[in-house]
Formats: C-alpha cells, structure tokens, sequence
C-alpha cells in the first residue's frame, strides 16, 4: 500500500508540472495538533516566493477538494534548498558526487545513520562511500536522506 506521501505526491503532480515546476518532494509531519505538509518544488531558474504562492494555492484547492488528510494541518510550499532531501532514486542519481546525510528505517551494519558521499546508483541500491569504504543501502530502507551542503 502505498504511503500518505506516495499519494499525496501522485495527486498533485500533474497540477505542480502544469504550472512549470517539478514536484521534488512532499513530507507529512505529525506533531500533535499542528501537522504540517510540506510540498518541495523546484524550477529550472529556482524558485521565487511568488511561485510559491502560486503552487500553494493550487496545491490548497486540490487539497480542499480532495480532502485526503481528516486531520488539521499547515500547508507549506517551498524550495528544496541547499540541504535538499531526497525522495527519489533518481534525485540520488542527480547528485552522484555529493556529500549526504542518511537515516535508515533498520540499521545495516549496525548502524542507521550515514553520512557519505554518493558514488553509485543501479537500481534501488546506493552505494556510499563512508570513512573510505563502501557502504551498499536499499533505496526502500531509507528513511530520510538529505544533501550536506559544501560550503567550500
């Protein structure tokens, strides 16, 4: 089954692709009684608070529509910006190279949270190479990724 996000994601896609943007991501946050849905989007010369409004109001029609959450919750549109997480295989095939933080749903090796660079993508399989050695993560195990901004 797929998850809250999963679907949140496919319902508002096309709306978000439509206006000229890419849905990067979409995270549903629970804490007590002020949840938060955030919407990442991102555009080939970035993204400007107006585009955000713009998706915000769309994505907030849709949302009044639809009607898929029962509970209250903020809606949030932004960037993804320069720690920006990772929700696809190929936004990790994007940032082959680059440092990133990881957290696993269960652990491998003893461990649930990496921090490496990407050195390659085939399939669902990441490989990271962490403290000089490679470290080989599930795609499906990932639990939250994001980019370690080098400022450098």
């Amino acid at each position: 089954m797929a998850t809250l996000e999963q679907r949140l994601t496919d319902m508002l896609e096309a709306s978000v692709v439509a206006l000229g943007f890419e849905l990067w991501g979409v995270e549903f946050i629970r804490a007590g009684k002020h949840s938060t849905l955030r919407v990442y989007i991102d555009g080939e010369d970035g993204v400007t608070v107006e585009n955000c409004a713009e998706v915000s109001h769309q994505v907030g029609a849709i949302m009044d529509v639809e009607d898929p959450i029962a509970e209250e919750y903020y809606l949030e549109v932004s960037s993804p910006g320069l720690d920006r997480p990772l929700f696809k295989v190929t936004q990790f095939e994007k940032y082959v190279g680059q440092e990133v933080a990881v957290t696993l749903r269960m652990a491998t090796n003893n461990r649930r949270k990496f921090k490496g660079v990407i050195k390659a993508v085939q399939g669902d399989m990441i490989t990271l190479m962490v403290d000089g050695k490679d470290d080989v993560l599930a795609f499906t195990n990932i639990q939250k990724a994001n980019i370690v901004p080098n400022f450098g």
